[in-house]
């Protein structure tokens, strides 16, 4: 249970600083929310928990399929807060997008045999 607190503090550490940065400078939070730094930290558990290269890289090839339909959320977003929408509601929209872009996501990939 010890280590799942060390990640769970490391991890919302990282959010936390990027929230703190992007107040300063909304690029450079945007930078460094960018970087996989969760997907790398979740692949170094998993790796840490397993030891298993051929889980890993399922893992991480999953990751990658699902990075790919969460992308529109960043550009629907703002797009909705220039329209006026509320913070709440353009988030929910972005959220909803996602889900339904990774449903479409896991549909079409299924198709070219690869398994998610």
């Amino acid at each position: 249970m010890t280590q799942f607190w060390i990640r769970a503090l490391l991890s919302g550490v990282i959010v936390a600083a990027v929230a703190m940065l992007a107040r300063r400078s909304p690029a450079l939070g945007a930078l460094v929310a960018s970087l996989p730094l969760i997907s790398l930290l979740g692949a170094i558990w998993l790796w840490h928990d397993t030891r298993d290269p051929l889980r890993m890289a399922r893992h991480l090839e999953a990751t990658f399929w699902y990075v790919l339909p969460s992308l529109p959320m960043f550009l629907l977003v703002p797009w909705l807060l220039r329209q006026g929408v509320a913070f709440g509601w353009a988030m929910v929209a972005g959220c909803v997008t996602t889900v339904l872009l990774y449903l479409l996501t896991i549909g079409v990939a299924a198709r070219y045999g690869v398994r998610l």
